[in-house]
This record gives C-alpha cells, structure tokens and sequence, in this order.
C-alpha cells in the first residue's frame, strides 16, 4: 500500500520567534515544509531541524519570491508583517503597500497555484482597539486605533472574500502577545523579551505610563498548537482568540520577572504612549470549544522556561 505524500507546508517568517517554532513542529509532524523568509536572517531552528527543511531566501512583498515559494504547497502559514504597532501610524501608506498589497499578491498565487488553505497570524491585542468589554470576545467590535490593526484586519476581510470568490479555505488567529524561548532581547516587539533582556543586564527597564497597563501574554508552546489545530481545522468558525484568557499589569510582569530570575529590576516610569490600549484580556472560549485547544502552560513557567534558555545562550545572541 502507497503511503499518503505528506502535507506541504510553506512558512512565511519561518525563521523568525514563532516561526521558528511552527517549523519545528509541523517537521515532527511528518509535513514536508518550506520556508520563504529574508537572506540576511538565520534560521532559529536547531540543526537537525534546518536539514529537513527546503530554505526560499526572499522578501514575502516581492511577487516572484512568493509564487515561487507558493507552487507546490498545499498550505500557507502567513507570519510576517513589515511593521510593528508603534511605528505604524508613522508611515500608514508603506504599512498598507507593503502588508495588504503584498497578502493581496499571495492570495491571488495561491488560487492560481491550488494551495488548499492559508492560516493567517492577526493581532488579538490591535484589531479591538480600546475594549468596551473585557474579555474580548471574536464578536467585540473592531475598532484598530492603530494602522498595524487596520491592515491586520484588512488581511482578515481579504481572506473572507477570497474563500467566497475562489473557495480559497482559511484559518485567522488573533495572538495576544506571544513570549518564551528564541524570543529576542534586543528586538523592537516583546514586552516580556525586553524587560527580561534588560533585568538580565542589569538596564533599566522604560515603563510606558505608570505600570498598571494590562496585556494578556500566551506561552509560544501553546501558540503553535494553536497554529497546528487551525491548519487542520474545517468548522464553520474561522476567526480564533489566542491568549491566556487572563490579564497581567507590566509592573506584574516585573513582579514575575524578579522571582524568575532572582534580581531586581530598575523601572523608570515614562509618559503613556496614545497608541497603546490600556486594557487587553482575550476571551478564548470558542478556541476551546471549536479547536479543542486551550493554552496549557502558566505564566510563571513559561518564563521560567525563558529564562533558562536565555542564560544558556551567549548574550550576543539575543
């Protein structure tokens, strides 16, 4: 009897944080994966890892570099974005040209080369906007107050079009603020990686307001699950919170961070930023219900787990 060919698998941003991470799993799957990611980066993945896996060197907005990487594939993880919350508002028309055009060229090849589904990573702590009622639930108005969550959520609509123009299936999951292992200290997104990066050499932390912001922070092991159920998800639902379904203040994630590491932070208490939403709690009930997931690692393990991996690497890695 002919064994079924394995499920291929393009990643776009596989050698980023969860990306990385996504690589690893669908590879211990059994699925044939494929990365399409920028040059100069290197991979995150352990060496046995990047072996199996076929490496497209390339820029996700350019049209060729996505085609090639596309044809093949029977489903597309899309991860990348060219902009952060922060810097988005500055330049919304490079936002837009580079992150919804760019999805818009990928949709339009996935049709043409019969990719079967596309599983889109949104942002549960942008496309709300400021919470009328916490948790937020999938049904929560959206409201971005920022050009990151509009384009996000300009990804969301495009998708829904293109399954009712071409039967395209897709999956969205809207991440809270994802943290742990491959997580960088230096970068410019990852208020659990930064604070830890800074604690752990001794720099003093900048606290945007007065610490009482509150975030919902999900462990990068329960987000590729995540990702591995909406791959193979075919229910009616089709948009899914990611998080913990609880809610920490920065100054608890110090707090945390403090007894993980058995140092004390240095907090230096700035002016609130406008673009920042004080409150996000993600309601991650219809994940349970119609995924069958739920995040399964608690907030001081996971950091525990962070922090391991953090001081067993050299610090000019991170």
């Amino acid at each position: 009897m002919t064994e079924p060919t394995p499920q291929k698998s393009l990643v776009l941003g596989g050698k980023g944080f969860i990306g990385s991470h996504l690589v690893d799993a669908l590879v211990a799957a059994g699925q044939s994966v494929r990365v399409l990611d920028r040059p100069n980066l290197t991979p995150l993945s352990e060496p046995a890892i990047i072996s199996k896996v076929e490496w497209f060197d390339g820029d996700s907005t350019s049209e060729t570099d996505v085609r090639q990487a596309l044809e093949g594939c029977d489903i597309c993880y899309h991860l990348v974005s060219t902009t952060l919350p922060k810097s988005s508002n500055a330049d919304p028309l490079f936002d837009v040209e580079t992150n919804v055009l760019g999805t818009l060229r990928l949709l339009t090849h996935a049709v043409r080369l019969g990719v079967k589904k596309v599983v889109f990573v949104s942002s549960g702590g942008t496309v709300y906007g400021i919470p009328k009622t916490v948790p937020v639930d999938e049904n929560h108005p959206t409201d971005p107050i920022s050009s990151y969550g509009i384009t996000k959520l300009a990804i969301e609509k495009y998708l829904h079009l293109f399954f009712d123009l071409h039967k395209l299936d897709y999956t969205i999951l809207r991440v809270s603020n994802p943290y742990g292992e491959r997580q960088r200290t230096l970068a410019l997104q990852g208020a659990i990686a930064i604070f830890l990066g800074k604690v752990l050499r001794g720099e003093t932390v900048d606290i945007w307001g007065d610490g009482t912001t509150i975030r919902d922070y999900v462990y990068i092991g329960d987000v590729i699950q995540a990702l591995l159920r909406a791959g193979a998800h075919n229910g009616p639902a089709r948009v899914f919170n990611i998080g913990s379904g609880a809610g920490l203040t920065l100054n608890e994630v110090l707090d945390e961070i403090e007894r993980a590491t058995g140092l004390k932070s240095k907090r230096n208490y700035a002016t609130a930023r406008g673009f920042d939403v004080p409150r996000n709690i993600l309601s991650i009930a219809r994940a349970k219900a119609e995924m069958g997931w739920e995040p399964r690692t608690s907030f001081a393990d996971g950091l525990a787990r962070t922090v391991a991996w953090l001081r067993s690497r050299p610090t000019n890695e991170n």
